[in-house]
């Protein structure tokens, strides 16, 4: 190499890096927005490095392929605000976020929320938020926008972005709503209806539990199946129509080529052959006036006839309207004019039919307002009995029919005549839709002039549709739009009536079951339908309906489907909301009962700080007629105060005068609300005040839930339920009423702080799994145990705990579970639940006595530690370890085996009962709903 070579630029260069390392669908309120969203996290690789400006050409190919983007303001809050970022530099996580914007907007999905931040910690990788209207088309756009920025940093020849741009808009236009169900789901939308889509098509829920109504397209709740088979009959409907005395033409009905020549012959030419049970005016042939063309349009109806038959009526001559009749009342007229094209004398019919359907409003099908012209044998045979061939060039202003029906579905278009029909006529429309009984039909009306009587114009009607279609209505080729989603959203809600039931979804650590139980308890005694989701399972109306952990979306989504429910109360865990959001829109009440450490470490959260953002999520879903129930003792959930844009009602077992309670009772002479508590020596009185009223609602100790007012974390889950219902219109009485009937039982809440008597051992059931929440159920095993302990000629009983924990918690909560246990229980029995999470098997157990070691030696109530695995054997073996007299605890998994367990001894003890196998539950279950689980 000689000395005057030119250096080696080893500098990187950009290559298409950009990918997706996840992707997660959010279907409510979530983390990133109070709306859906779709989340994806991208990793730049080498392209973090390179921000736009630093990759040449960019910029201008990703305006040339989506000029679109030129109109995104992003954070600059003007028109061309995201051009600027391009030019001055930004990484491309944020050009993927617009460009999936923008992709759904070539869809007519107008999104255009989106957000991109860097994932903490992880150089290169970035959460990309983005809106969507639909998920598939959302997580589509998403993906079609990487492959779209790696291929501007490097073309890949085998990417073809035009041609991918023309799937996905196909993709987008298939899940699309129809122009008519859109109109409704609009119009309902704007009046604050919630809607909820039940399948890929066109079935829509309106409204939420008992108030819900269904549509499909036009169809509603109110369609009347009867009418729609009544309309699906074309004989049938004309016969009641003319004995109602209506303008109709002579018709009958034949399933034989020769009987329709024979019958058009009888009413005479020209005559019309439809199919009796055909719509979209497939198969409808007009104007026959010989045998011969009788014969050739019979084929053609025939063969668009679900049932075989087809119908022979009288030609009625004039124009073609449409009457829309909504609830009994004329909505929207229109006149429907056949597909064709206007000469203009330099072109074929051929190229007038491309120039036609080069019309952007026109599409396939229904998926645009207008549908494009096909071109068919029967077209070019009706261009021919207008003396035209394809190709030949008609003359200037000669209009040229493609097809003689004015359906829209077959490339017609319409004149809006509302305004001008005469009254007559509408009191003809409106009366056969009644003949009929539908309450949204379409009436076809040939006429002359619908300006006329048609009584005297020689009209009629020709045709009753059920399930009309509104796009020639909303969006006519002439003349002013109709909107005609009114009236139909007035038929099923009308003016004040309700559509959307009371949601009240509680959150926390700990104490969300129990108090969710709480609250529709206090509502199942008003008499309301509650549906309830929680851990345990969904139940509505006290019956559990699924048996799983549904505390996420899909749960709250199957409530609120449900026609029975009036009210509907949500358990809301950290885990749904990270996985996919509320599931909802919004809550009228949202209960944070508190903000403790657990489930640390796990899809990103790893701060007591960042769980408290997950969880305050339900309180951001909280509108401003609505209310936010904090407590006020825990510092993360005080703070969410300022994320609710609702009124607060704070509840606290603070001491009066603390810093806490002078804070909320100046928060209740402001003229607000909290559940207080207050002491006395009778004990302690759950207070309502609300302004300058304090009103008593209960003593702690007479609520069964309470044990006497032993068991603190009750008494803190009563007043959160109490300020709930409060806040959800319940009187004093009711909360009252439903608190003092609410127990801890297995029926009522099963796993939670349940009490059974075996053989002389109290025996209490809890779902206590983690160190905050066995700390709170150790100061009730302290305060229970010292009960006893005055009772026993002794003076004291042994404490027995069983404990475990999830195996996808910290090694540290482990060990901290391990610590707590020891200071409130003699003997402390580690087990581990049957799915250990990621853990190999007994490792969660050697964690948690690793805990019980260590706090062995400062004096801790624990003098022995043991490791029985099995949930049910630990169950067993500590009945064994126990004699009469003494507490045990059970923190379990399997709560329904380990109660059957429970059961099983009381049916030993029982005379003539069979000795009790180990491992043999069989005649050991007492009662049906203890069904037990790999005993």
């Amino acid at each position: 190499m000689s000395d005057s070579a030119a250096p080696i630029d080893e500098s990187p260069a950009p290559r298409p890096d950009l990918k997706i390392v996840s992707s997660r669908v959010y279907r409510g309120p979530n983390v990133w927005h109070y709306e859906p969203a779709i989340h994806l996290v991208v990793d730049l690789g080498i392209l973090e490095d390179f921000p736009t400006d630093q990759i040449p050409g960019f910029t201008e190919g990703l305006l040339e392929r989506l000029p679109g983007l030129r109109n995104h303001t992003c954070s600059r809050g003007r028109t061309g605000g995201f051009v600027e970022r391009l030019n001055e530099g930004t990484w491309l996580g944020h050009v993927a976020e617009h460009v999936a914007l923008q992709l759904q907007q070539e869809v007519g999905h107008d999104m255009r929320r989106g957000k991109t931040r860097q994932v903490k910690g992880e150089r290169g990788r970035y959460n990309v938020i983005y809106a969507y209207f639909d998920e598939g088309v959302g997580q589509a756009a998403g993906e079609l926008a990487v492959r779209l920025v790696n291929d501007l940093v490097e073309h890949d020849p085998e990417f073809d972005f035009d041609a991918e741009l023309e799937r996905f808009i196909v993709r987008g236009e298939r899940s699309a709503f129809g122009p008519s169900t859109q109109a409704l789901v609009d119009e309902a939308v704007s009046r604050d209806i919630p809607y909820i889509r039940l399948n890929t098509s066109s079935l829509v829920q309106l409204g939420q539990g008992v108030h819900q109504k269904r549509i499909r397209a036009t169809m509603t709740s109110n369609t009347s199946s009867v009418a729609v088979d009544i309309a699906s009959n074309k004989e049938l409907t004309l016969t009641l129509l003319s004995a109602a005395g209506l303008p109709v033409p002579r018709s009958q009905s034949v399933r034989r080529v020769d009987d329709a020549v024979r019958l058009a012959n009888r009413i005479g030419y020209p005559v019309v052959v439809k199919p009796l049970d055909g719509n979209h005016g497939r198969g409808v042939m007009l104007d026959l006036r010989d045998d011969d063309a009788v014969r050739s349009a019979y084929q053609v109806a025939y063969d668009e006839s679900r049932n075989g038959w087809v119908i022979v009526e009288t030609f009625v001559t004039g124009k073609d309207y449409r009457c829309l009749v909504i609830d009994g009342k004329i909505a929207a007229i229109a006149e429907r004019v056949p597909a064709h094209v206007i000469g203009d004398g330099t072109s074929t019919v051929t190229e007038l039919v491309e120039r036609t359907n080069a019309d952007p409003r026109r599409g396939v099908g229904h998926e645009k307002v207008l549908t494009r012209i096909k071109v068919d044998q029967a077209a070019i045979d009706l261009v021919a009995d207008q003396g035209y061939a394809m190709d030949d060039v008609p003359p200037k202003d000669t209009q040229v029919l493609l097809t003689l029906t004015g359906n829209m579905s077959t490339g017609g278009i319409s004149i809006d005549r509302t305004f001008e029909a005469h009254p007559e006529n509408i009191e003809i429309a409106e009366e056969a839709a009644r003949v009929v009984g539908l309450d949204i039909a379409g009436i076809d009306f040939i006429a002359p002039d619908i300006t006329q009587p048609v009584r005297e114009t020689g009209g009629g009607i020709v045709e009753v549709n059920a399930a009309p279609g509104f796009r020639m209505h909303t969006h006519p080729t002439i003349g002013d739009p109709q909107y005609i989603a009114k009236p139909v959203i007035d038929m099923l809600f009308p003016p004040g009536a309700p559509s959307r039931i009371p949601i009240v979804a509680v959150t926390g650590t700990n104490g969300k079951t129990t108090t969710s139980r709480m609250i529709a308890h206090i509502f199942k005694g008003i008499g309301k339908k509650v549906g309830m989701t929680s851990t345990d399972g969904v139940v509505v109306d006290e019956r559990l309906i699924i048996r799983a952990d549904a505390s996420g979306p899909r749960s709250a989504k199957m409530v609120l489907q449900n026609p029975r429910v009036d009210f509907a109360v949500f358990e809301v865990a950290r885990g749904g909301i990270l996985r996919e959001g509320l599931g909802y829109e919004r809550n009228d009440v949202g209960v944070v009962l508190n903000v403790q450490p657990d489930h640390l470490g796990l899809r990103g959260i790893d701060t007591l700080e960042q769980l408290a953002d997950v969880k305050a999520v339900i309180v951001e879903a909280v509108p401003r007629n609505g209310f936010g129930v904090l407590n006020a003792d825990d510092p993360l959930v005080r703070a969410m105060r300022r994320r609710c844009s609702g009124r607060i009602i704070w509840f606290t077992m603070s001491e009066p005068g603390s810093e806490i309670r002078t804070s909320v009772d100046d928060h209740c002479r402001r003229g607000g609300t909290a559940v207080v508590l207050e002491h006395s020596d009778k004990g302690d009185m759950i207070i309502v005040k609300q302004g300058r009223r304090s009103m008593q609602l209960a003593w702690t100790h007479l609520l069964p839930a309470t044990f006497g007012g032993r068991a603190t974390m009750n008494v803190q889950n009563a007043m959160a339920a109490a300020a709930a219902a409060f806040a959800a219109g319940a009187s004093l009485h009711d909360i009252r009423q439903g608190l003092r009937t609410f127990s801890t039982n297995y029926y009522l809440a099963p796993g939670r702080l349940n009490e059974v008597q075996v053989e002389g051992r109290t025996v209490i059931v809890d779902y206590a799994h983690n160190a905050p929440g066995l700390r709170m159920l150790g100061d009730f095993v302290d305060k229970t145990g010292d009960a006893l302990d005055a009772t026993t000629e002794l003076g004291h009983i042994t404490r027995i705990g069983v404990i475990a924990t999830a195996g996808d918690r910290r090694d540290s909560d482990m060990i901290e579970l391990g610590e707590v246990a020891a200071r409130h229980f003699d003997v402390v029995i580690v087990r581990e639940d049957n799915n250990p999470r990621g853990r190999a098997r007994g490792r969660v157990a050697e964690l948690v006595a690793e805990g019980v070691r260590g706090a062995l030696g400062d004096g801790v109530r624990c003098k022995q530690l043991e490791i029985v695995l099995d949930e049910l054997e630990a169950t067993r073996h500590a009945i064994t370890v126990s004699n009469p007299g003494d507490l045990i605890v059970i923190c379990v998994d399997q709560t329904a085996a380990v109660m059957s367990v429970l059961e099983s001894y009381g049916k030993q003890a029982q005379p003539g009962a069979r000795p009790q196998r180990e491992g043999d539950l069989d005649n050991a279950v007492a009662d049906p709903d203890f069904i037990p689980s790999n005993p």
